[in-house]
């Protein structure tokens, strides 16, 4: 049984498919869901990696982010909380899988491959590599 979910939403046209791919896991009532969203440093936002928000992007305000992330939460039917963290988007979703003791983390992946992401990195991989928990990971749609 699952009791901790940790959900990494970064905002971006993904976050749906997540939402959606956490509404179809089947869930016990007893299960905890942890909505989270990690604004990057500005350092970050400079290297621009693969699963991070495109410097074309329109920046996204905390207050929008929370607002988005308080809509999912609402339309949860299990207990769920919010956290909205600054910092290295995958080291900061690994540190509040181990703080919360996840079961599992769902997280989303811009899909770049090949040289683009040797060069850019991918915050879902590092979080596969290095969560102590099963991780699942959304791929856009490839249409």
């Amino acid at each position: 049984m699952l009791k901790n979910v940790l959900v990494a939403l970064d905002g971006s046209e993904i976050a749906e498919r997540v939402i959606q791919t956490l509404n179809d896991v089947v869930l016990a009532n007893e299960t905890k869901i942890i909505l989270c969203h990690v604004f990057p440093t500005s350092e970050l936002e400079l290297e621009s990696p693969a699963d991070l928000p495109h410097p074309e992007s329109p920046t996204i305000s905390y207050f929008q982010i929370e607002k988005q992330l308080q809509s999912y939460k609402e339309n949860l039917s299990v207990n769920s909380e919010l956290e909205l963290v600054t910092g290295n988007p995958a080291d900061e979703i690994i540190r509040l899988a181990n703080i919360y003791k996840t079961d599992l983390i769902i997280l989303g992946s811009r899909g770049l491959m090949g040289m683009k992401r040797i060069v850019l990195g991918s915050v879902s991989s590092q979080v596969v590599e290095e969560a102590n928990c099963s991780v699942l990971v959304v791929k856009p749609n490839r249409e």
